[in-house]
């Protein structure tokens, strides 16, 4: 695959965020809802996860699903019933002992079906009572997410006191809003969540387009240093800490201008000569930022990593083995970061790029085709979360 393109101008119809879809499916669940969730997103996740829902059996297989996983332990856990929930050999791997931990304190039945603090799991569902609970601010934010969306219907309510440094806040912001759409008060200060006893209300709700797909778009746009894109769908007050991408690519290369229906991305030929930034807001990002880096020869020190490791693969890991392929030589640093100082070593003649069951690899990397030959590995792991990337970056004509 080579696009050795000269300018671009095209408009994109980007999936629904999956982040939203996933919230909304089960607070439109919690709420006994007799409406369907607009606007869905068709990833492998979300489908998933509405199929788990509609379904009448009591063992689930979610495959690779990391929300899923976690959002559904939590659900299942405060739902009448004996369940069993299982995933992909990659998610009997990642870790869960703190969901299940917090759970099983708040008067939950989660056992281990093979091997202690991973899936697959028996879940006991029965009324939970709630109470006060305190966690390390550094876990993934799906388990404090998945915790919140069920605590109006836990006895006692919930507490939960986020101690040392709160990574991916906006994803609690965004569970937080949503769980207000559905007619819950959170209240949200200093390092306490506190969610008091209610009951969620129906309503018809609507899921915006994804920033996390949309970034790939922008790193198109700054690699070719030409050209204009419509995004269809984009909202600029959004629940999604990824938009931040926008605000990030001034310097990189790419303007946004908002209008009613979408945002339309233009080259505007800046070039930082360094870039340095926490991702710990939105972790979902860095590889996009690699990458982009990395081409644009522009050196960066990322910090806030601390979760990529823990994704669809160790992210860190992954990103300095491929770079390395294109020539780029990255470190990772003690506390959870990557770093690129502009070190060079030859490229591989032929290119072979693994994604590691990883979309984001996948689509991080597809922009490398418009300044070499290359080949992405099994390209259909996009279908995680934007299953038509390829048909839209078949649209960038050479």
């Amino acid at each position: 695959m080579y696009l050795p393109v000269k300018d671009i101008n095209i408009n994109i119809s980007l999936p629904a965020s999956k982040s939203i879809s996933n919230r909304a499916l089960i607070l439109n669940a919690l709420s006994y809802s007799p409406y369907e969730v607009a606007n869905l997103s068709d990833s492998d996740d979300t489908k998933v996860l509405y199929a788990a829902l509609d379904s009448n059996s009591r063992d689930f297989d979610i495959g690779a699903a990391g929300t899923s996983m976690r959002f559904l332990t939590a659900f299942l856990s405060k739902t009448l019933g004996e369940w069993t929930i299982t995933g992909s050999e990659r998610m009997k791997q990642r870790p869960i002992k703190i969901l299940v931990d917090a759970l099983n304190s708040l008067g939950a039945k989660i056992e281990y079906i093979e091997k202690e603090g991973f899936p697959p799991l028996r879940i006991y569902g029965s009324a939970l009572m709630g109470g006060n609970i305190s966690l390390n601010g550094g876990v993934s934010s799906q388990y404090i997410s998945a915790l919140m969306m069920i605590a109006p219907y836990m006895q006692n309510g919930l507490k939960i006191t986020l101690e040392g440094t709160i990574i991916s806040k906006p994803y609690i912001y965004m569970t937080l809003g949503m769980m207000k759409d559905f007619g819950v008060d959170v209240d949200f200060s200093g390092n306490v969540i506190d969610i008091k006893p209610q009951v969620y209300k129906p309503v018809r709700f609507t899921v915006e387009s994804d920033w996390s797909a949309a970034s790939y778009w922008y790193e198109i746009l700054s690699i070719t240093g030409q050209g204009q894109v419509f995004l269809k769908g984009l909202r600029q007050n959004s629940y999604q800490g990824d938009s931040k991408v926008a605000e990030l690519f001034e310097n990189l290369g790419v303007t946004t201008e908002y209008q009613p229906d979408g945002a339309v991305l233009t080259a505007n030929g800046q070039q930082a000569s360094k870039m340095e930034y926490d991702f710990i807001n939105e972790p979902d990002l860095a590889q996009t930022f690699a990458v982009t880096c990395c081409l644009k020869g522009i050196p960066f020190i990322f910090t806030g990593l601390q979760s990529l490791k823990i994704k669809e693969t160790d992210r860190i890991a992954a990103l300095i083995c491929e770079l390395r392929k294109l020539g780029y030589v990255l470190e990772e640093s003690e506390n959870g970061g990557l770093s690129w100082n502009g070190e060079r070593v030859e490229a591989e003649k032929i290119i072979s790029i693994l994604t590691y069951e990883d979309h984001r690899m996948a689509m991080a990397f597809a922009p490398v085709a418009l300044t070499r030959e290359i080949e992405i590995q099994h390209p259909e792991v996009v279908s995680k979360s934007y299953p038509s990337f390829w048909n839209d970056f078949g649209k960038i004509k050479p």
